[in-house]
């Protein structure tokens, strides 16, 4: 017995006509009848009664095409669940923080593409908090990201680390630094941004949040409307070392105490890892990753 012969005979009980059954089946009618011939022989007795030109099933028919509607059903549902599967096999979904370096990320997308070249990606771009949500959640396999402490749930690799700038604009007094200390920032206009790692960061250190020294006087997520304030001469702010400046903006190095931060490979503890996600741990392992030098004041 074929999948093709089930097919074929519960196209026949649908329709009590063999003709029809072909055409539904986009096969010849004489293939229909060799299939239920077939399967009448397998069974052991007639499934379908002619009577004149109508056709019905048998007791015998009727208690097969129960069996068979199930196990065609069955057949369906493994077709598809391995479709799925097939699909996981090559498709990783990748959380990044919106502040990952570009450079960085493509960096990294090249060398897993020479490595698996099969991965298609899914990119997802947010801020810590979310991309911990959804790697518990299973909404991503793997998350690019930086936290100053992980929880037990994640199992995290360490990539890099890059130290924190202050960002400010020509003229500001900070220009004449060649590094600035912490408490310089005391009084000074501030531009956030929100969801920023770096106030957990500077806590690891056991000090208190830099924002009760400074005037927060601008808040929001958008990295271009941060810097182009900044620019502006409406605030300072912190960034990243590797993160890419727009013009006009000044940097300093952060001293007193230094504050860094380090990128990781996060995966969810106890989840098996799918080929994907093996194979995104094992590029990210293998890429020669760049790290900072001496922080050194620089301009945009």
């Amino acid at each position: 017995m074929e999948l093709n012969d089930i097919r074929y005979f519960l196209a026949a009980c649908e329709t009590l006509n063999f003709t029809r059954a072909a055409e539904a089946c986009g096969v010849s009618t004489p293939a229909v009848t060799r299939s239920i011939r077939k399967l009448e022989e397998e069974f052991g007795g007639q499934l379908f009664r002619r009577e004149r030109r109508l056709t019905h099933l048998t007791d015998l028919g009727r208690l097969v095409q129960r069996h068979l509607a199930e196990a065609q059903n069955a057949a369906e549902a493994a077709r598809t669940e391995a479709g799925r599967y097939a699909a996981t096999e090559t498709r990783l979904r990748l959380g990044v923080i919106a502040t990952m370096p570009a450079a960085h990320l493509v960096a990294f997308l090249k060398h897993l593409r020479e490595r698996a070249p099969e991965l298609d990606l899914d990119i997802w771009e947010s801020h810590c908090a979310d991309l911990g949500a959804a790697l518990e959640a299973g909404e991503i396999d793997v998350a690019l990201m930086s936290l100053p402490d992980y929880p037990e749930t994640m199992r995290p690799a360490p990539l890099f680390r890059e130290p924190y700038f202050v960002a400010f604009a020509p003229g500001h007094r900070f220009e004449a630094m060649n590094a600035v200390p912490m408490r310089e920032f005391e009084g000074e206009d501030y531009v956030k941004r929100l969801h920023c790692e770096f106030p957990s960061n500077f806590v690891k250190l056991g000090l208190a949040k830099p924002y009760g020294a400074v005037r927060v006087r601008y808040a929001t997520e958008r990295e271009d409307w941060v810097q182009s304030m900044v620019a502006a001469g409406l605030g300072m702010t912190l960034m990243p070392q590797f993160l890419p400046v727009l013009p006009g903006i000044e940097l300093r190095p952060i001293v007193e105490p230094e504050v860094h931060r380090t990128i990781s490979i996060v995966t969810r503890a106890g989840r098996r890892h799918s080929a994907p996600v093996a194979k995104a741990l094992e590029a990210a392992r293998t890429m020669t990753w760049p790290q900072h030098a001496a922080p050194e004041a620089r301009s945009a």
